[in-house]
């Protein structure tokens, strides 16, 4: 049995996050609401409380039973559940002057503390909430503060229980990993014996207890996350599963075709699909970004009906749906979580498809979908591939879709891409990709005025996709591109290149 950490999500947007610096421990953990909190903990050696949009002071703030955790087993409460535990043990929570948002520095560390061991005086951590902890609860010990926050860390006396206010999750937080690994490792004594290796054997048999002699149907994308799912199920079932891979006309320039050449070897069964009429059709008119990524939605279950009644007494649906997905669109387990958009292979199926949903990959970020896929010998190209939206090209077109337009952004991105590969940039990249803006601009092209399209570039590095910044691409690379689209490309006689960073913006414009 796995030693396994229990995260209670209370809503925070960076709960995906813990999960991801605990999994960069080699240590498993699951993400369950504060409210569902599993009567087993057999497995579970620590839990984390994570942050929260809710204040504790509201009158509907999450209140979790933690009879069966406090005391028990090794807890560390992260900013709203460091705040919970000093609201509901003897301390006291109000609001504080000003919103405590951004870097701060640590002071006052006990340094003698196992908790702190490797974390400098001065070091910098990332703050934000709008209340703080004004007094400590019965017991408590503190042992950190910063320049505006006395309270920055504590622990309770007599048990393994830690809060802090910063988030040791984001990147902004210097030591945050250390900090994570100290109470883990050294204090929880959790073993670090969660690999790829290990999700594959586990994943593998869970898919096979699951499934058992039950056909499955799988939508293949080309992508990474739809390859790696598929070579999992392919492991747990071999020729019960049945993998289909749709063109919905919105796929990069001559993709179709190569992705088909893509998968011979592998030993998959593959049929491809031309659905693409029925796509741009059921899009046409639509110009708002969740009407299109419903329609795709919609559409990508109705193929899939179509393609499943062909194969006899077929059971299940797979797919290649990934943790950011979920975290983006709902919470992953059915918390508090805020939607921030919705992804079209989300949500489950409609009642009149009887196939059930299969997704070995639902709880992995995306570098660890590619390390699982490294650990079954999968091909490094394959794995290298960008991530692509599911919806393809309809996110990437703001505005109403047409083929004309869709023409336009393939050619246009097919430039860019190819030419990251030629000047050895695409793999220093995590995304690329190019926007059709609803935009005409003012040209000149020979002695003629042109009233075309601006198209607009997007490169960015991240490791999971859940933030991320805009690289800075060499200014001779952006030049001969640039010519290149404009050139080569008709219908559009303007080029720009976006440098926002994620947050605030989203890698994708819509």
């Amino acid at each position: 049995m796995i030693d396994t950490v229990l995260i209670l999500d209370f809503g925070s947007q960076y709960t995906q996050l813990i999960a991801r610096r605990v999994r960069e421990l080699n240590i498993y953990c699951e993400i369950v609401p504060f409210n569902k909190i599993p009567e087993d903990l057999s497995a579970c050696k620590a839990v984390i409380l994570s942050g929260s949009p809710f204040s504790v002071l509201a009158e509907k703030a999450p209140v979790p039973n933690l009879e069966t955790i406090q005391g028990k087993l090794p807890l560390l409460g992260v900013c709203y559940g460091a705040q919970y535990l000093s609201h509901n043990f003897g301390g006291e929570v109000g609001q504080s002057n000003t919103r405590e948002y951004g870097r701060a520095n640590l002071s006052m560390i006990k340094a003698e503390e196992p908790f702190f061991k490797g974390v400098e005086e001065g070091s910098q951590v990332w703050m934000s909430h709008s209340d703080t902890i004004k007094a400590l609860p019965v017991n408590a010990v503190r042992l950190a503060s910063t320049k505006d926050v006395l309270n920055a860390a504590y622990r309770l006396d007599g048990e393994d229980t830690y809060a802090i206010q910063f988030h040791p999750e984001v990147y902004h937080t210097t030591h945050g990993k250390q900090v994570l690994q100290n109470f883990l490792v050294d204090i929880a004594g959790v073993s670090q014996d969660w690999s790829p290796d290990s999700f594959v054997e586990k994943t593998v048999e869970e898919l096979q207890e699951k499934v058992g002699d039950d056909k499955v149907v799988l939508g293949l994308s080309g992508g990474v996350d739809s390859s790696v799912a598929a070579m999992l199920l392919h492991k747990a079932i071999g020729k019960n599963l049945y993998c289909i891979f749709v063109n919905n006309g919105l796929l990069r320039k001559n993709e179709f075709s190569e992705v088909l050449d893509q998968y011979k070897g592998m030993g998959l069964n593959v049929k491809g699909v031309d659905a693409s009429n029925r796509f741009l059709d059921a899009l046409k008119g639509l110009t708002d970004p969740e009407e299109k990524r419903k329609a795709i939605g919609r559409v990508f279950i109705e193929v899939f009906d179509d393609e499943a009644h062909l194969v006899q007494d077929v059971k299940w649906l797979a797919q290649g749906t990934i943790y950011p997905d979920v975290i983006e669109s709902v919470s992953v387990t059915g918390g508090p979580s805020a939607t921030i958009k919705s992804h079209h292979n989300v949500g489950g199926l409609p009642d009149f498809m009887k196939l059930k949903v299969v997704e070995p990959l639902r709880m992995l970020f995306k570098d660890e979908v590619r390390r699982v896929g490294a650990s079954m010998d999968m091909a490094e190209k394959l794995l290298g591939r960008h991530p692509f939206p599911g919806p393809g090209l309809a996110i990437r077109i703001l505005g109403d879709i047409t083929p004309e337009k869709v023409r336009i952004l393939q050619e246009v991105d097919a430039i860019f891409i190819n030419g990251l590969r030629e000047w050895g940039l695409y793999d220093k990249v995590w995304q690329a990709g190019a926007m059709l803006l609803p935009i005409d601009s003012v040209g000149v092209m020979g002695d003629e005025r042109t009233y075309e399209k601006c198209v607009a570039l997007r490169a960015v590095e991240s490791t999971d996709g859940m933030t991320a910044d805009w690289v800075n691409l060499p200014y001779a690379f952006l030049q001969k591109t640039s010519n290149d689209i404009i050139n080569k490309v008709k219908g559009v006689n303007r080029v720009v290149y976006d440098i926002s960073s994620k947050p605030p913006a989203t890698i994708e414009w819509e």
